[in-house]
């Protein structure tokens, strides 16, 4: 039966893929970080890159995938048109096979034909094929299945398809369709926005060559293929609709909106570029928070607030007057949720993120709104048509409204446009790269390290998978040394006292992943050599390398070696590493299910994580959440290893990180069962610290990892809060320590109380009440002291009084004090306009060396022109430093003491000559 519904063609398109023997590949994370030059991924091949590069094997040689990609910024930037365009989105997804150095054009386009046709039944006479200029060979394959006058060549510009300005590229081939009358169908649609009823469905791309920095192009040994075909695209056309917002995809969307609004359907038709932001937006923002991507003022996490806050910028134009991205969220959820796990593992977080973000930008938009209408209409009044860029940047650092936002209410309301330049200048740090190449920044061609990978593997020292890395059966093994590289370069020998970078045949060190930093340790040989680790690295997929400095002998490729992995040290990063993990489902009892972790560091000596929440946690819930971690720790939970498939080990409830690639087989780690309430002092038990169902005879914790654990949670030992903070908006960090280091801690501190109870002659039991009768004390007298020196002030003060100056009809003071500090200084100030009704007073004092004056000056004063800020500027002169205020209150410092009397002496000057008759 012909697949209709998106969720059938999606199905059918990877199953048809999977039956001509390719490997079914999941979606890679939205935001990119591996190529710094992407911010999110933008294409299906993206995570192929150093496949296609030949820098990494895979266990196949097709793949097929079904790629959330986002296009909202660069060249590829869609946003202005998404709304009123029938067809533009943010997010899509990208529906694609590709073949790495196996099948080629005729292949390509043999699997694309047999699916349209085939599996999606699409009528031949529909199809037109497109190819390069010079493209004989596919013009040829096409004329299989097309008469010639529907196969039609292009240019550059449409059917050559470049990674950059440099790498792999090649001519592609485009599949077109056409949805009108058989009777006017007309070649002359194809590639032509002025004829409707044309849509591109796929691109076929032979990557065939490698273009040089010369701009020539090489023949590559093993050609490749990439395809593309827009879900959305293809969706319509088999659902025979004019609109891609017509199709399933969107459609459930579009009518809970028209429900929530409680609109006609007059109404939803006026209103629908509203209704399609909305619909677009929220897929997206539902999409990046499930990938780990929190709303921020930088990078993904601006596009993310930017996409929600536009889309309640639409809703509340449409009639919303309360959070509802939330209940958008919820269809996408559950109809795209079974394809993408991650959507229903994260839903509290979703749901979570978009109701903060718009009850925050419900706050600032009305007030931001008329801002910027008051902006306009004094641009208006000046005859300006643009916005300058500095105002724009100012309505989003103060009032949180993004450019996006700034343009379409300009254009929409106001006939106005933005100097996006001028805003981007102001906004230095919103250079996002995105879009502009996907291997703008990678190296093409070989390096040191996949030479000596290439070459290890073409010798026969290692098989394709490279070395053999097990750090999980021990931390000692024997091996033979392959590869020594000093200073980028292959060597020969590394003698005592010299860095090297060693290869084995294989490895019990861990290296570095998920947050746990690698072993060290040492490699000996039979001859005693002996080699200090200091790091392992993996440089590329397939090589580890031991990096650390020769103490003893000479070390040389082919030497039998033992190595040993620093057994204390790795044992403190297995406790840190199950306590995170303890940590993680604490935090989510204790503070909601929209927690999840964004990021950690899991070293010997602490261990640091990262989780989204919108607020600090008080140290009343971190002593809960602590009591609760070291319950578990004392039941003594085994933690149990297991390798499962990964849409098994999902459904099952394992959490998966964000961002992290998972292949079809996963480790997971499995602490204990649900445990018994019995709750240590200040925590509340395990089970009853449960929110929202977790426990029921589930595990107790249960995650897809590949780090290094304790074999039970008891060996942990003790788990102690260290700090808490925020990293971000939206993402808080807490440190901690267990084991070895935690004991030193707490004993640290506790040796720290006793030496306070000596000191303080009191039984630790009554330290913290000795303590508070000494603060009280200190307090006592400081209000005693701060009296006195109040009264010495005044004192000082009535004796100044009866020597002031007459100038220009004016009462004038100008006196060094003793006193201590400029508070008591403004004090006196106080006292001088209450006691003088028209005068100025300049009072100076000297407290640490430096000098430091306030001026004031009465009301009638300053209409007559003298302001106690200028004052103080022209005294802080004379001094050398700088002063200033307002008209009736300034202060200045210097750096001068010995000149405080000269300044003074001049204050009567500088009345004369400020003062108007």
């Amino acid at each position: 039966m012909r697949p209709t519904t998106s969720n059938e063609i999606r199905k059918a398109f990877l199953d048809y893929f999977h039956e001509m023997r390719h490997e079914i590949v999941p979606s890679a994370p939205l935001p990119q970080k591996d190529n710094p030059t992407l911010l999110f991924t933008n294409a299906g091949m993206n995570q192929f890159v150093d496949v296609f590069l030949g820098k990494e094997k895979r266990a196949y040689k097709r793949a097929t995938t079904a790629q959330k990609v986002m296009r909202v910024q660069g060249k590829q930037n869609d946003l202005e048109n998404v709304g009123p365009s029938a067809r533009h989105h943010t997010f899509f997804e990208m529906l694609g096979n590709f073949s790495f150095g196996d099948y080629f054009k005729r292949e390509a386009i043999d699997y694309a034909w047999g699916f349209l046709t085939g599996v999606m039944e699409l009528e031949p006479e529909r199809l037109f094929a497109t190819v390069y200029t010079d493209d004989d060979e596919a013009a040829d394959l096409w004329t299989r299945y097309l008469p010639g006058e529907r196969i039609l060549r292009f240019g550059k510009d449409d059917n050559f398809w470049e990674m950059g300005d440099i790498g792999p590229c090649g001519p592609c081939s485009e599949i077109h369709y056409y949805s009108g009358d058989l009777a006017d169908i007309n070649p002359a649609g194809v590639n032509n926005d002025n004829i409707p009823g044309y849509v591109e469905v796929w691109n076929l791309v032979f990557m065939q060559f490698e273009r040089q920095k010369d701009q020539s192009l090489v023949p590559l040994p093993h050609p490749s293929v990439d395809t593309g075909m827009g879900m959305e695209r293809l969706v319509r056309v088999i659902q025979g609709v004019e609109s891609n917002y017509d199709t399933d995809l969107f459609t459930p969307v579009l009518s809970r909106v028209q429900q929530l609004l409680g609109d006609s359907d007059a109404q939803r038709d006026a209103n629908y570029v509203g209704y399609r932001v909305i619909a677009d937006h929220g897929r997206a923002a539902t999409f990046l928070i499930a990938d780990g991507v929190q709303p921020g003022n930088t990078g993904a996490g601006y596009v993310l607030r930017m996409i929600i806050r536009r889309a309640a910028r639409f809703g509340r134009k449409i009639g919303f007057h309360e959070p509802f991205l939330g209940e958008v969220a919820q269809v996408y959820i559950d109809q795209m949720g079974d394809n993408y796990s991650e959507l229903r593992q994260r839903r509290d977080l979703i749901l979570h993120t978009l109701r903060r973000e718009e009850e925050r930008f419900n706050r600032t938009l009305d007030k931001a709104l008329l801002h910027l209408d008051e902006l306009v209409d004094d641009l208006h009044r000046r005859g300006e048509k643009q916005i300058p860029g500095d105002v724009a940047f100012n309505l989003y650092a103060t009032y949180g409204l993004p450019l996006e936002i700034t343009r379409d209410v300009a254009g929409e309301q106001h006939g106005m446009t933005v100097d996006e330049k001028g805003y981007n200048a102001a906004r230095e740090a919103h250079a996002l790269a995105s879009g502009s190449g996907a291997f703008a920044n990678y190296v093409v061609g070989a390096n040191v390290y996949s030479d000596v990978l290439r070459a290890l593997i073409d010798g026969g020292d290692l098989d394709e998978s490279g070395v053999d890395y097990d750090p999980y059966s021990g931390a000692s093994l024997e091996t033979t040394v392959l590869a020594l590289i000093s200073d980028g370069q292959r060597s020969n020998a590394a003698h005592a006292g010299q860095r090297v970078e060693v290869v084995t045949a294989a490895t019990p060190f861990y290296v570095e992943a998920g947050g746990e930093v690698s072993d060290t340790g040492r490699i000996t040989t039979p001859g005693g050599v002996e080699m200090r680790v200091d790091d392992t690295r993996r440089p590329v997929p397939g090589l580890i390398i031991h990096s650390g400095e020769v103490t003893t002998g000479e070390l040389k490729p082919g030497d039998m070696a033992l190595l040993e992995v620093d057994r204390a040290r790795r044992a403190d990063i297995r406790r840190n590493h199950t306590a995170t993990h303890l940590l993680h489902r604490e935090l989510r009892a204790h503070l909601g299910r929209h927690v999840a972790q964004a990021g950690s560091l899991v070293a010997p000596d602490r261990l640091r994580f990262d989780f989204t929440h919108d607020k600090a946690v008080d140290r009343a819930t971190l002593g809960r959440i602590e009591a609760a971690v070291n319950e578990a720790i004392l039941v003594n939970y085994p933690v149990n290893v297991a390798h499962m498939g990964q849409k098994e080990a999902i459904q099952a409830g394992a959490m998966a990180l964000f961002g992290e690639k998972y292949g079809d087989i996963v480790r997971t780690i499995r602490v204990g069962e649900d445990p018994l309430p019995s709750p240590l002092p200040g925590g509340e038990g395990i089970r009853g610290s449960l929110q929202g169902g977790e426990g029921n005879g589930a595990p107790y914790s249960f995650e897809l990892c590949g780090g290094l654990h304790v074999d039970e949670t008891g060996e942990i030992g003790l788990f102690r809060f260290t700090g808490e903070e925020a990293v971000g908006a939206g993402v808080r960090r807490v440190e901690a320590m267990t084991g070895r280091g935690a004991y030193q801690f707490v004993a640290e501190r506790l040796n720290l109380l006793d030496r306070l109870a000596g000191k303080l002659n009191a039984p630790v039991a009554e330290v913290e009440q000795r303590l508070e009768a000494l603060l009280e004390h200190d307090r006592s007298v400081e209000r005693e002291l701060d009296a006195a020196g109040r009264r010495l002030a005044r004192g000082q003060f009535d004796v100044l009084l009866g020597g002031l100056m007459q100038v220009k009809g004016a009462r004038v003071l100008a006196a060094q004090v003793d006193v201590a500090n400029v508070e008591r200084l403004r004090e006196m100030a106080d006292w001088f306009r209450d006691r003088v009704p028209s005068g100025a007073a300049v009072l100076g004092a000297v407290s640490d060396g430096k000098p430091f004056l306030v001026a004031t000056v009465t009301d009638d004063l300053i209409a007559r022109g003298l302001k106690a800020g200028d004052l103080a500027r022209e005294v802080a002169k004379i001094v050398g430093g700088s002063g200033g205020g307002r008209p009736n209150m300034a202060q200045a410092g210097g750096r001068d003491p010995e000149r405080l009397a000269d300044a003074l002496a001049a204050v009567a000057g500088l009345v004369d000559a400020a003062l108007k008759d």
